[in-house]
């Protein structure tokens, strides 16, 4: 099994599932069937239209309607973040090399790339290219950069030091660096045990030996507080 690696800004190492010919071919029949449910029923409904008369003016607006499923792979790659209704329904996602979501561009290489890989010599030259990688990549993915992964036993950052901290997140408290990795590890396990057992007494000590530690007050309540820690110190030590 071939995996990817990926070590975050906190040096937490994440490993992922790289996903080579058997759920992918899967993600791309289901996407193919879904194509094919979409452009049956608009056939259907064009031709048996009594707003259109006329046979060309039919052609017309049918190629008009189905011009969505031509580009249906990229769009949906980028507005699902990686992922086509196949792919999330196999629980596999395009992600970056170094594990990071993609952007449109790279999507866009990947896409136009599927001329070559899929739709001459049917499909043996993508197929050729992931059996031949070591990060089971098809040329598209080598061109943009990208890999495909599992998403289903993927390392939760709930079982890290990381926070889930926003763009526009405004720290509180500064000193918060001088703790390290290991005291935050420490802190977050202490901190999701005691919100999973309403512990209200483990989060009033863990609140003073924070305070204490850091030498700092607050008006907070407990909760807040020390998910107000561990923000600060992953918006701190991203920056790094």
């Amino acid at each position: 099994m071939s995996n990817l690696a990926i070590n975050t800004a906190q040096n937490v190492n994440l490993n992922y599932k790289l996903i080579g010919l058997g759920e992918r071919f899967v993600a791309f029949l289901i996407d193919g069937v879904i194509l094919l449910t979409y452009m049956t029923i608009m056939e259907n409904l064009v031709e048996f239209s009594t707003f259109i008369d006329d046979g060309w003016s039919k052609r017309g607006y049918l190629g008009l309607i189905l011009l969505p499923a031509f580009f249906y792979s990229l769009i949906c790659h980028i507005a699902f973040n990686g992922q086509t209704i196949g792919k999330m329904i196999m629980r596999i996602r395009v992600v970056r090399l170094d594990g990071a979501p993609t952007e449109w561009y790279n999507l866009m290489v990947r896409w136009m790339l599927r001329f070559v890989d899929i739709w001459i010599f049917f499909a043996s030259i993508g197929v050729t290219s992931i059996l031949l990688s070591d990060k089971k990549q098809r040329i598209g993915d080598a061109a943009a950069g990208t890999v495909v992964i599992s998403v289903k036993k993927k390392e939760k950052i709930s079982n890290t030091i990381l926070e889930e901290v926003k763009d526009d997140y405004v720290p509180v408290f500064s000193n918060v660096t001088t703790l390290t990795d290991k005291d935050v590890r420490i802190i977050k396990e202490a901190f999701q045990i005691a919100r999973r057992t309403n512990d209200f007494k483990m989060l009033k000590l863990l609140r003073t030996k924070i305070c204490t530690v850091l030498s700092i007050e607050s008006d907070m309540y407990d909760k807040e507080f020390i998910g107000t820690i561990l923000k600060d110190y992953n918006y701190y030590t991203q920056q790094m």
